[in-house]
């Protein structure tokens, strides 16, 4: 028998010895990258799979087959600047301190999930519309951030223009393309669109090779798009000084406008869907795609004309629901391309996120992570009810403050600077006609509406 050599022995017995860490190692998945795709003002609805007549969003439905789509998604406050500091920090208004138009959050970075996951070696990158104070550019690896006005065509440096939602393709393609690949990456890419152009009074400018789009549609024009509806809203919100009427009159005011406006909207909305195509593509072609948790979601609904209103802001579903697609690695396949009907927020996918990659949620961060709701065997005990919150814009006419306790069936609304109430049967009144406040026969449900509604709003701070 012929004897090994002595070093190579120990060798041996090393190699031996270390075998099952080396195994281990080699078994253990790398972490996940994060891409977050959210858009702006896309309500829930602007989906083909959700059951849109008109738009067409191929590649956003084909992720939600690929994943799951989450059917009452909502935001804690509807509008750009809260509802990014929401999502950054997993925490309401009321804790990261946003009520101020276009503020920064005051949460500290290092409590945000971009900050935790550079803290633990992540990549990290942010593209597009950044509305909360000055872009903090030294907080990332790669920014391309933009705050408003907001514009949808932008000056080159050539001289040339290019469209905002080419733009933020061509900056999340350069860092997806940059990035060091040793290292796990996290993108949010902040589109611009769907937001309108204010101060345009087309509003939506799609580019030129989308104006085939919907020629020959009708866009379907909501029940509730009536001057009726209208004058049933609170006395403060159904006048011409409210500013959800104003840009109501800049788009929806004649049905000739109406259809041109919203078939621009929707033109931009497929525009952003062909990006997250391609976006999608690359990530297959550098072989991460299955190793990257996609998140699509909106940073706050959209009134298309309902109630007589245009843009966000107040507490009415059209207003607080959002899309929500989430293509998860760890998905089993059997529950690819199923809906989930909690109510999961934009608050939740902070704590989803740093979950996701192994990362300690800051005691401070209120959402909750949504993983296993569609990974666990036996789904935990959720949510049933919600708070939301909207502080006064400029003044109580321009845009006055709402809160909200949220549920399926009921809804409770309070308008602070009016100590005005409203109530609504969500079953037997899902587009929200018929206040029922004032109802004798509604008194002890309104009751305990009050009740709870002051224990979650204590609970937000």
């Amino acid at each position: 028998m012929r004897r090994l050599p002595l070093l190579s022995l120990s060798l041996l017995l090393t190699l031996v010895a270390t075998a099952p860490f080396a195994a281990k190692a080699a078994a253990a998945e790398p972490p996940l990258n994060i891409v977050v795709l959210l858009a702006d003002d896309w309500r829930y609805d602007t989906l083909g799979i959700a059951g849109n007549p008109v738009v067409k969003t191929p590649n956003l439905d084909q992720l939600a087959r690929e994943g799951v789509r989450f059917t009452q998604n909502c935001v804690t406050t509807s509008v750009c600047w809260v509802s990014r500091a929401n999502l950054f920090t997993g925490q309401w208004l009321s804790r990261n301190g946003t009520a101020s138009q276009g503020g920064e959050f005051t949460t500290p970075w290092a409590e945000t999930y971009p900050g935790l996951l550079r803290a633990r070696g992540y990549f990290t990158g942010h593209v597009g519309k950044w509305h909360n104070g000055k872009f903090p550019a030294e907080q990332f690896d790669y920014g391309a951030g933009r705050i408003t006005p907001m514009r949808h065509w932008l000056k080159q440096p050539d001289g040339t223009e290019i469209h905002v939602t080419k733009k933020n393709e061509n900056d999340a393609m350069e860092f997806l393309r940059t990035r060091p690949k040793e290292k796990p990456f996290v993108l949010t890419l902040a589109f611009i669109a769907t937001h309108a152009e204010d101060q345009n009074p087309k509003q939506y400018l799609p580019q030129p090779e989308s104006m085939a789009l919907y020629q020959d549609v009708t866009v379907p024009v909501p029940k509730t798009a009536t001057d009726d509806h209208f004058r049933r809203l609170p006395p403060f919100i159904a006048n011409d000084q409210n500013e959800g009427r104003n840009r109501w009159k800049w788009r929806f005011d004649t049905p000739a406008r109406y259809q041109e406006y919203m078939k621009n909207y929707y033109r931009m909305a497929t525009e952003l869907d062909a990006v997250c195509g391609r976006l999608l593509a690359e990530l297959k072609a550098q072989g991460v795609l299955d190793r990257t948790l996609i998140i699509f979601t909106g940073d706050n609904g959209y009134f298309h004309a309902e109630h007589g209103l245009a843009d966000k802001w107040y507490p009415y579903q059209e207003s607080i629901r959002v899309p929500l697609i989430v293509r998860d690695p760890r998905l089993p396949a059997a529950k690819r391309g199923t809906t989930n009907e909690n109510f999961t927020l934009n608050v939740d996918l902070a704590p989803t996120i740093l979950a996701a990659t192994g990362t300690p949620a800051p005691a401070r961060m209120q959402g909750r992570d949504i993983a296993p709701l569609y990974l666990a065997a036996t789904p935990p005990k959720w949510r049933d009810e919600f708070f939301y919150e909207h502080a006064t814009v400029r003044n109580i006419n321009f845009i006055p403050s709402s809160e909200a306790l949220v549920r399926k069936d009921v809804k409770y609304i309070w308008w602070p600077d009016f100590k005005h109430e409203e109530l609504f049967d969500l079953r037997a009144d899902p587009l929200e006609e018929h206040n029922l406040a004032a109802d004798p026969a509604r008194a002890t449900q309104l009751a305990a509406l009050r009740t709870r509604f002051a224990e979650l709003k204590a609970a937000a701070k």
